[in-house]
């Protein structure tokens, strides 16, 4: 692969100006880089690999085994206890609400506030309301005397006021307070206006002195210092994010290879032998041991078995006998049991299709 080929023509772009700062950055840096990046891109796809057969073998069967449990722990008894409890009660507390507290309720609002209240409203309607308007009534009048009233001392009050307060008021604000005011305010801007040329010319002081002594030497700074350092430093940024791209993508490819000869290597050192020894050694000889040993020893257990059960059904049958014949010596021979005739009769006692009796009920 070639390690010189710029990462701007890998992806298909159109090649940036480079210079010599860009050449000589760039080769050292992709070696480090690449021998930096592969052992982690191997680490990382050992990793991917481990973590999708955990998944697939452990996380995956052990989330269903959780949710299962999940369910059946906290699911299903709530369910439950929704379905064959609260809703039951629900319905029974509804229908004791209905009995209890509804019915009642719409009884005592038909037949007894309903009457009350066309009471009160006729109250209202035949007696309270011509009172009220008798009451208005009087009101007005007793209101438009007092306003006849209260109107003659308005006027005298207001000559009063006209003449006592507000003509001197006039007076001393147009001769007196208006000049004063004048005065104050012109010397106010005077010294406003000193001040200001005050603070102007101190400020434009301020403001050379600033830009002399750290303006113009930051400027400097920034001009010929850290623009110079930062575009160094933004190339060098640029080759090595360019350089751990092309080692990751480099990495990618040998990451597989070297999995690939690692399980090769694995397979022809250890699984290939052992598959070997276990198909030409280990087989034969199971079959040798199972054929030579196993199976004379299974019958020859299958055989001490069945002469065991025999000499134990032997040994039932001889105590059983044993004990009968003790209980007979004790207790003598037991009387043989008489069997009922449970024949119908025959001749004239047999049962008939005409008679309404049976055989057991003739006398």
């Amino acid at each position: 692969m070639d390690l010189e080929k710029s990462a701007p023509a890998a992806r298909g772009e159109a090649p940036r100006g480079e210079g010599c700062l860009v050449v000589a950055i760039r080769m050292p840096v992709r070696i480090v880089v690449l021998v930096l990046v592969v052992p982690v891109r191997m680490a990382w796809d050992a990793l991917v690999v481990a973590g999708r057969f955990l998944n697939d073998t452990v996380f995956r069967p052990l989330g269903r085994a959780s949710l299962w449990v999940g369910r059946a722990v906290f699911v299903w008894p709530f369910v439950g206890l929704w379905r064959y409890v609260l809703v039951p009660l629900g319905t029974a507390l509804t229908w004791l609400g209905k009995v209890l507290v509804v019915l009642p309720a719409v009884g005592l609002y038909r037949h007894v506030l309903t009457p009350v209240g066309h009471a009160l409203l006729w109250v209202y309607a035949h007696v309270l309301t011509p009172v009220g308007h008798a009451v208005v009534w009087a009101l007005r009048g007793v209101g438009a005397v007092l306003a006849a009233i209260g109107a003659g001392a308005y006027a005298g009050l207001a000559w009063l006021t006209r003449y006592l307060v507000v003509v001197p008021s006039v007076w001393l604000y147009t001769w007196v307070l208006t000049p004063v005011g004048h005065a104050a305010a012109r010397c106010v801007k005077g010294l406003v206006r000193l001040v200001t040329m005050i603070v102007t010319g101190v400020g434009t002081g301020l403001y050379w002195i600033t830009r002399i002594l750290f303006v113009l030497p930051a400027l400097a700074v920034w001009r010929w210092v850290l623009v110079p350092v930062g575009r160094v430093l933004a190339v060098a940024g640029r080759e090595v994010g360019d350089a751990l791209g092309h080692a990751w993508r480099v990495a990618g490819r040998v990451s597989p290879a070297v999995g690939r000869f690692l399980g090769t290597l694995f397979r022809w050192v250890f699984v290939e032998p052992v598959r070997r020894v276990y198909r030409s050694v280990l087989t034969p000889v199971g079959h040798v041991v199972r054929d030579a040993v196993l199976r004379p020893a299974a019958e020859a257990v299958r055989g001490a078995g069945r002469a065991t059960r025999q000499v134990l059904a032997a040994a039932r049958v001889s105590v059983r006998q044993a004990r009968a014949d003790f209980r007979r010596m004790l207790l003598g021979k037991p009387a043989e049991p008489v069997l009922a005739d449970r024949r119908e009769p025959t001749g004239r006692e047999t049962r008939t299709l005409g008679s309404r009796t049976t055989a057991l009920t003739k006398d």
